[in-house]
């Protein structure tokens, strides 16, 4: 396997991953505002449950590429839009509570992050979406094998995605001042709330032009 290896295609699987990944979306922002709420725990949980959406949509990829099954765009679409509007639902209840809250007195069991809020946010990302289907094939060629070349770039993801939300929880529990993690959190859940109506805006649309 070593011998057969693209070196060249796996470092730029790697560096567009890393871009992909450190560019600031709504599972960072989820992810950063559950940390910022002053909860390890949550944080870490919702950065599970984004990892296992990014596993579904490589085993969905995979599956595709093999010919195990066939994904329409319109089913696409709807599983786009049902994400979208969870994320944007979620985000309107964060902001709810973090209103109710006094403003030195940050709530720890609050209802920011969790496991399923971080599946169905990285389920629903546009961004991860279109890595998945357009740009991952692209480099299932890194080695001889389809199925090696599977783990492998699966591996470098889970590998990769892990360490940059783990950087990105470390930095806001390190630097970010306790007054402003509420600041912090409400600007986070507004990033998630226009990402969920704009996204759920555009899937509707896409919808609606299939049934034409």
């Amino acid at each position: 396997m070593m011998g057969s290896m693209n070196v060249v295609l796996l470092g730029t699987y790697t560096g567009v991953v890393l871009t992909l990944l450190a560019t600031p979306g709504p599972v960072v922002a989820l992810v950063c505002a559950a940390a910022a709420r002053g909860n390890h725990a949550r944080a870490f949980l919702t950065l599970a449950g984004t990892n296992l959406a990014s596993l579904v949509l490589i085993a969905l990829a995979g599956l595709t590429l093999a010919g195990v099954v066939t994904i329409s765009a319109w089913l696409l679409n709807l599983v786009g839009l049902a994400g979208s509007l969870f994320i944007a639902i979620s985000a309107v209840q964060a902001l709810r509570v973090l209103r109710q809250e006094k403003s030195n007195e940050m709530s720890r069991n609050g209802g920011q992050g969790g496991f399923v809020a971080g599946f169905m946010t990285a389920i629903a990302n546009p961004k991860d979406i279109l890595f998945f289907i357009a740009f991952f094939p692209q480099f299932t060629g890194i080695t001889g094998d389809f199925s090696a070349s599977i783990m492998l770039l699966t591996a470098i993801w889970v590998v990769l995605d892990c360490s940059v939300l783990t950087l990105y929880i470390l930095a806001v529990k390190r630097w970010l001042p306790t007054r402003q993690s509420g600041r912090f959190a409400a600007f986070s859940s507004l990033i998630l709330l226009l990402t969920g109506v704009s996204g759920a805006g555009y899937s509707l649309l896409l919808l609606l032009s299939h049934q034409a």
